[in-house]
């Protein structure tokens, strides 16, 4: 089969299918990119540039479709050229969300598609007005709901949509939903597998170095900010500390902000530090940036207990490939995680707003093994029987088929 994929950074979502697809050896693969170093064989890369960004008279509101708009011409017109050249594929794949796929219908009228659909933005729920401590700003409505104009695009352009999880699916208006196909997102259950001879030696990160003796307490999140729950995380901190002499904390994330308002100066890592360094033992709390992949995975091997934060938004690959790890989890009682730890059974969970809440329940882990034990082995038994990366495999296949048959 031929293959249409397009995301502005190869290869998005599409790393494990791609690979798959790739691997079968009778598939043409065709992915349509802004230019960056990652490389696969086999898949057949088309770049693109963006001719500028937002024009600066633009309203607030329109310049994040102004921009989709833009990378909808220039994949249109990479497309155009691939059809000049004779490359018309059996389905188009790629993500709604950055407006790319927006005139693909012009150039393939007859081509199906498959888009991914991330999140549907409300001002009124779900991350919005979540966090009392950073309130409503009724000036943000507008590009809040701007924020939609290619969703709304993409439910009414010819094709179907894909999204990982239930919670994700009820964020778009329930006249789509018969359009939007659940596809929960798999591991690698192999590179993920639970390792806990990592806590009966040394174990050694970055300068760091974690005693058998000592417990391990960990975060992730691809940037250290609100939305993940960084300045929840670190208030529990200096109490866990403070009980807890023989536990040190590794926290895993850039200083950028991949979600929620940019700050005008600084870092959230430097504001929480501020904020409360002086109650923290700073000689056993470790920033350690971000990760490699085999790093990252052997530090959820190593963990005695880790926690996961998150507004009710998108959740992060980190939370599933610590479930299939058979991490200790903590997690916000929020909607997206509710959809994959079920309090006392596979992890624990506490109010995202209440850090001694966050606390208690780390030290409950810490001191109750046998509560660890049990929640460890859950986990990894749900991401076995839920996650598997052959069956998400399997499934994808099975829907793009049922995709090309109902065009």
């Amino acid at each position: 089969m031929r293959y249409l994929f397009v995301h502005q950074n190869f290869p998005g979502q599409f790393l494990h299918l791609v690979r798959h697809l790739t691997r079968q050896g009778d598939n043409e693969v065709v992915f349509i990119s802004e230019p960056n170093s990652n490389a696969m064989p086999g898949v057949r890369r088309i770049f693109y540039k963006m001719p500028r960004g937002a024009a600066p008279e633009t309203s607030p509101a329109a310049q994040e479709f102004e921009i989709a708009t833009l990378r909808a011409d220039m994949v249109a017109n990479m497309a155009r050229s691939l059809k000049d050249l004779g490359f018309v594929p059996d389905i188009i794949i790629g993500h709604h969300g950055w407006g790319e796929l927006l005139n693909l219908p012009d150039v393939y009228p007859d081509v199906p598609m498959l888009g991914y659909l991330e999140f549907y933005y409300h001002t009124d729920r779900f991350d919005i007005g979540f966090d009392p401590e950073f309130p409503n700003d009724p000036v943000m409505y507008p590009r809040v709901r701007a924020k939609n104009a290619v969703n709304l695009i993409a439910l009414n352009n010819h094709g179907w949509g894909q999204t990982p999880t239930l919670f994700q699916k009820s964020t778009y208006p329930a006249w789509a939903h018969d359009r939007i196909t659940v596809l929960p997102e798999g591991v690698d259950l192999e590179a993920c597998a639970p390792d806990r001879s990592l806590a009966r030696k040394p174990f050694q990160l970055r300068g760091v170095t974690v005693r058998p003796t000592e417990k391990l307490v960990t975060y992730v999140s691809r940037d250290l900010e609100p939305y993940r729950g960084f300045h929840r995380m670190m208030r529990a901190l200096p109490r866990i500390l403070d009980a807890r002499p023989d536990a040190r904390v590794i926290i895993v994330g850039g200083d950028g902000v991949s979600y929620g308002a940019k700050l005008a100066s600084g870092t959230w890592r430097e504001i929480l530090l501020g904020e409360i360094g002086e109650r923290l033992d700073l000689s056993r709390v470790h920033f350690v940036g971000k990760l490699d992949y085999r790093s990252y995975a052997d530090l959820l091997k190593r963990s005695d207990a880790h926690l996961y934060l998150t507004y009710p938004f998108v959740a992060s690959w980190s939370l599933r490939e610590a479930l299939a790890t058979g991490c200790a989890i903590v997690g916000s009682r929020t909607a997206p995680v509710e959809e994959f730890i079920t309090h006392g059974r596979n992890g624990l969970l506490v109010p995202f707003h209440d850090s001694d809440a966050l606390a208690d329940s780390v030290l409950e882990l810490l001191e109750n093994t046998t509560l660890a034990q049990k929640l460890r082995r859950a986990a990894r038994k749900d991401a076995e029987r839920t996650l598997s990366m052959s069956d998400y495999l399997a499934n994808y296949e099975a829907l793009i088929e049922r995709t090309i048959a109902a065009a």
